[in-house]
């Protein structure tokens, strides 16, 4: 880990910086892979599960068996956790709807706007080390609570063929449409172009490796929307002299054991917090069975010795982090100074654990900066939003002389006539 004591502001810049990833190269292969999808359809598909993912499929669609037999596997625990999540999960995003308010601008001119769901969207779930069956309950909740007609889901199978219980048990339950078995870069693919299995989507969500981000930016070449721009996922705790350094490091290495290019960051204006932040983590870390991804993670990772709580928010408006933690004493005060984050959490019992799973708020959220011009995913993530308006013949009256001699100003004498020729209809 990189330490600093009371760095420079002209330092904090480069301290910000994420990892580069070498774009050029990574375009190449993204776009490859779509031509072969393209082209190809279900036939590159099953290639490409050959030859990342080391398992030989006959066919890509989850079997209604295969969905039977998953739910016998998950625990009744695990059912019970699952069940509770979405409970929370649905109670939150439910609130988010909103009621049409119509208003009249100008007397006999009614303006109003209404949700219409994204008919078909798309769910990427990643596998590997870490199925994220809780990625499922996030995305497909909210896009069930918004009506979105077909909620199509992929994720990669294991060495045998396999989806991983959890994951099919908590896409039945929330309502998805069909679930395939196909990973990476050529699963963004599919649901671009559409296979002889897949259906083409309106909207791909989901978290990823490089190559699935870079396919869902590539995808949008073909218009096809994605919930947001995304990286590495990434924490930052903020400490006053009032944090306890073992919730910290827990916190910090519950970020860091995503993978090895997850990033932490830890503030603080207390040196002992400081000292003592740090040997935590470094015991903690040995205790954990995926110690080898956080320990990687965290050669990347700052901490940070500042000297006031407003220097540290400072900071962290800077690094605009994915999660956010204030682990302070009077952390309300504090909440008017947070401008870039993607989801905080205050005090010391609030984990960021607790969102990622079951607390209600959704866990898609933006990471590498961007959260300093986006949110993370919401109700109004699967809702385009279309504005009405009715006007009267006493609405044109009232408004009509405006739009004439605007219309005119611009050079546009259509757009005048079009509010001319009702006037002197009615004369």
């Amino acid at each position: 880990m990189k330490t600093y004591r009371y760095p420079a502001k002209s330092a904090w810049k480069s301290m910000t910086r994420r990892p580069v990833i070498q774009r050029e190269e990574l375009s190449a292969i993204v776009q490859e892979i779509f031509q072969q999808v393209q082209q190809n359809g279900d036939r590159a598909l099953l290639e490409f599960s050959r030859k990342f993912d080391d398992s030989d499929l006959e066919t890509v669609a989850v079997s209604n068996d295969e969905i039977k037999a998953a739910e016998k596997m998950v625990s009744k625990d695990l059912k019970a956790a699952i069940v509770q999540a979405k409970q929370n999960i649905t109670l939150f995003h439910a609130a988010q709807q909103n009621k049409i308010e119509k208003i009249e601008t100008t007397a006999g001119v009614i303006c109003w706007r209404e949700n219409r769901a994204i008919e078909k969207v798309g769910i990427y779930i990643p596998g590997g080390t870490a199925p994220l069956f809780s990625t499922v309950l996030m995305l497909a909740i909210p896009a069930q609570l918004a009506g979105c007609r077909e909620i199509v889901l992929c994720t990669p199978p294991d060495q045998n063929g396999n989806i991983n219980p959890a994951i099919l048990y908590a896409a039945q339950l929330c309502g998805v449409s069909r679930i395939f078995k196909a990973g990476g870069a050529q699963a963004v693919a599919a649901m671009t172009f559409g296979t002889e299995s897949i259906p083409s989507v309106n909207k791909i969500f989901g978290p990823g490796n490089q190559y699935v981000m870079a396919a869902k930016e590539y995808a949008q070449r073909f218009g096809v929307a994605m919930d947001m721009p995304a990286g590495p996922s990434e924490v930052l705790v903020i400490a006053d002299e009032n944090a306890i350094p073992g919730f910290c490091a827990a916190d910090l290495l519950s970020q860091a054991e995503h993978g090895s290019d997850s990033q932490v960051v830890f503030i603080t204006t207390d040196e002992r917090i400081f000292d003592q932040t740090i040997e935590e983590t470094e015991r903690q870390l040995k205790e954990l069975s995926r110690n080898e991804f956080a320990g990687q993670s965290l050669a990347n990772s700052h901490f940070i010795v500042l000297n006031s709580m407003e220097e540290a928010l400072e900071f962290s408006n800077l690094y605009a982090p994915e999660h956010l933690i204030l682990a302070v004493n009077s952390f309300e005060k504090y909440i008017p100074n947070v401008q870039n984050a993607g989801s905080v959490f205050l005090g010391n019992y609030s984990c960021e654990s607790a969102g990622d799973y079951a607390s209600g708020t959704n866990h898609t959220l933006p990471t590498n900066g961007f959260a300093n011009s986006y949110s993370g995913v919401s109700l109004d993530s699967f809702v385009k939003k279309i504005t009405f308006q009715h006007l009267t013949e006493e609405g044109l009256e009232n408004l009509g002389n405006t739009i004439e001699i605007m219309a005119e100003a611009e050079g546009l004498m259509a757009h005048k006539n079009a509010v001319t020729i009702r006037l002197k209809s009615r004369q």
